[in-house]
């Protein structure tokens, strides 16, 4: 049984986890590695907001929300011909949510900061 992903308190621990699983996948899952390197350092930005806000960001519901529309999404097309194909489908999916958070009631009230 694998222990749960600890919540990192700041973003030089969620640095040292980062570097951590990048090093435990680079073996078995080099591509995996590679990615995890070139673009979660983006997703720290969030250690930028207040701790109510990142606590609210890091919850699942948004995260299982989008990740549901993505999986309803590329179930439909079921075989894509490349990954660029399938990235371009998700980035359409994500760019649409986007949209939409944009046009309806805000989420976080960053006005409030």
């Amino acid at each position: 049984m694998q222990a749960p992903c600890p919540n990192a308190e700041n973003k030089s621990e969620a640095e040292r986890l980062l570097k951590l699983a990048i090093e435990k996948y680079k073996e078995d899952m080099p591509k995996l590695s590679q990615w995890m390197e070139e673009n979660i350092i983006e997703g720290l930005t969030v250690f930028h907001f207040s701790s109510e806000h990142r606590r609210r960001l890091r919850t699942s519901n948004i995260a299982e929300r989008v990740n549901q529309e993505i999986r309803r999404r590329t179930r439909v097309a079921r075989i894509f011909p490349n990954t660029v194909s399938c990235e371009r489908l998700i980035w359409a999916v994500v760019m649409e949510i986007s949209e939409n958070w944009i046009a309806n009631k805000a989420y976080l009230n960053l006005e409030s900061n």
